[in-house]
């Protein structure tokens, strides 16, 4: 069997609804403060959301800013801030070896339904469709911004991966690094889905979208009372690089990617199956040769819908339900579901657990549901488990996409 080099996390660039960088959302998630707040939009009205208030213009200047999309702003700040943790200078690196891959549900929508309103007050003159329509809904927009932004000229593209893609992001870019055809790797997932009203009147129609008298209470996994979706905004991509690489160059290395997998339910458009996410879990810990019992941390997916936190509650339990050193968290209960950027940034709430030892909780779980519990389930105060090595990440998503990344704490 070929050995491939061993892939690592040097850097991490994000945007979330409970801050602009790692140090941010770490200390909320441990001091169990939410991201969620009341949101107004065309056409739908008052809801809720998680809300990103990076600096749009750090990186961008404001023309470039009105030209792009807002999916392609996320993902410039996000790429400039991870190569800026990892401690990476472009200026001294050969820019073709550079790869960008960028995990999106949807990108291009918020622009689309702007134009549309516009032009619907000249009696749809499509004279004052801007030219930039096409350019802003390719498939490739925020890869290509970045490469922009950056003057990178390596391979650069998006995956669509529903809500797995941002694993689906950190798992190209490993793939890329491993065959050998870039020496630095930009992977995640990015989601402007909060400026779009179609994402928010679509899970109305579905009867998906949360409800609640407080907002911070909105998102609540696994609860008896949950009742939908909370839609956020954000991303996260991450700087990877090949451990022998990031080793001679004297990286801070935050963590070690060690195995995942990737497959299809091919059974419904929107409702997930037991078969298939536990086939997933079961495949990633296969190409990591590990056990469930080396697994000290499952960082689950579920998204506060009542059937789909069964669904995702029964696989951990087939998987795990027997390892006593495993805990289980849930990062949505604090920020709503950021769709194509939700994978990567729940897996990088979960990076700090490798320093400080802690996992973080579930909040807004005031009464569990019996169909959702799950050994060692982490409610609403931090746990020190005897031994955190290993992460698992799952992001499941529509069409029947599943994904799993497992992490590990970096080691020599």
């Amino acid at each position: 069997m070929v050995s491939l080099p061993r892939v690592v996390i040097t850097g991490v660039g994000l945007t979330s609804p409970l801050g602009d960088d790692l140090a941010s959302l770490r200390g909320a998630l441990l001091a169990g403060r939410s991201g969620v707040e009341r949101y107004e939009i065309r056409h739908v009205g008052q809801t809720l959301a998680g809300v990103c208030r990076f600096d749009g213009l750090k990186y961008q200047k404001k023309k470039e800013a009105r030209r792009g999309t807002r999916a392609g702003a996320i993902a410039i700040w996000c790429a400039n801030e991870a190569l800026r943790d990892a401690g990476i200078d472009l200026a001294a690196r050969a820019r073709e070896r550079v790869g960008v891959y960028i995990g999106t549900t949807e990108h291009g929508n918020v622009e689309t339904e702007n134009q549309i309103h516009e032009v619907a007050q000249f009696g749809f003159d499509l004279s004052f469709w801007s030219h930039h329509h096409n350019p802003r809904t390719v498939a490739n927009n925020p890869a290509g911004e970045v490469t922009l932004n950056l003057c990178i000229t390596g391979p650069a593209y998006c995956l669509g991966g529903a809500c797995a893609a941002g694993n689906l992001g950190l798992i190209h870019g490993m793939q890329m690094l491993q065959l050998g055809l870039v020496d630095v790797a930009l992977g995640g997932g990015v989601s402007e889905s909060i400026h779009t009203f179609g994402i928010f009147a679509s899970f109305k129609a579905q009867g998906a979208l949360a409800q609640h008298a407080d907002p911070t209470k909105a998102s609540r996994p696994f609860d008896k009372d949950r009742n939908g979706i909370v839609v956020s905004e954000g991303g996260c991509l991450y700087t990877l690089e090949r451990l022998s690489d990031a080793q001679a160059r004297g990286a801070r290395i935050l963590a070690e990617i060690e195995g995942y997998h990737v497959n299809s339910d091919a059974a419904d458009f929107v409702l997930p199956q037991v078969a298939g996410q536990e086939a997933c879990i079961r495949g990633a810990l296969a190409h990591a040769c590990l056990s469930a019992e080396e697994i000290h941390l499952v960082s689950t997916h579920a998204t506060s819908t009542p059937q789909g936190d069964e669904i995702e509650c029964e696989a951990v339990r087939r998987v795990f339900g027997n390892s006593a050193g495993t805990f289980v968290n849930n990062t949505k209960s604090f920020i709503g579901h950021a769709m194509g950027a939700a994978g990567a940034i729940e897996l990088a709430g979960n990076l700090p657990s490798f320093s400080d030892g802690l996992v973080h909780p579930t909040i807004n779980v005031e009464h569990l549901d019996p169909a959702c519990e799950v050994r060692n389930l982490t409610l609403n105060e931090p746990t020190r488990p005897a031994r955190l090595d290993r992460v698992l990440n799952m992001s499941f998503g529509m069409l029947g996409i599943n994904s799993a990344v497992v992490v590990r704490r970096p080691t020599h």
